[in-house]
């Protein structure tokens, strides 16, 4: 996907969530349209050369890279999150960890190629607090109060 194409997609009603071991699929589903969650991606997009030279070589005190990728096919437009993944000559590599709502090519646990232009978020742990996940903290105001604070006390969101 061209960088061109990035901003056009973002005005795309797409599928953000967070997963992991301990938890169930939650999905939430985010207008692209909302200025919070515009303004997260290109955070994340901001940061994503510092994030992808870290994530090369994370510190003993890191975990759990995550980037969230934007996939699409005749169904539509969805991001999903990619964890781990690995850089390669070309673009990236990684496992899907979640299920697809709306893209049917691409299913939960399958390796996924991808370029740094499909990167729409990225997270980590550090010292077991997010750091990242821009697009979820901007979720936060859509969520239900409980499921929210759920995420921040048992996944350390601070924002």
């Amino acid at each position: 996907m061209r960088p061109s194409l990035i901003a056009p997609l973002l005005a795309l009603s797409l599928t953000a969530f967070y997963a992991s071991a301990r938890d169930t699929n939650e999905v939430v589903t985010a207008d692209r349209q909302d200025p919070a969650v515009s303004a997260a991606v290109r955070q994340a997009q901001a940061g994503l050369a510092d994030f992808l030279t870290l994530a090369a070589k994370p510190p003993a005190n890191t975990r759990d890279f995550k980037v969230q990728v934007m996939a699409e096919d005749s169904n539509g437009i969805e991001t999903f999150w990619v964890t781990p993944f690995r850089a390669l000559e070309q673009g990236f590599i990684g496992t899907v960890a979640n299920e697809p709502r709306i893209v049917k090519s691409v299913t939960w646990g399958q390796q996924l190629r991808f370029t740094r232009e499909q990167i729409t978020d990225w997270g980590y742990l550090k010292n077991d607090r997010q750091v990242g996940s821009f697009t979820i903290c901007a979720l936060f105001k859509e969520m239900p109060p409980e499921q929210a604070e759920y995420y921040r006390s048992q996944h350390g969101f601070d924002c």
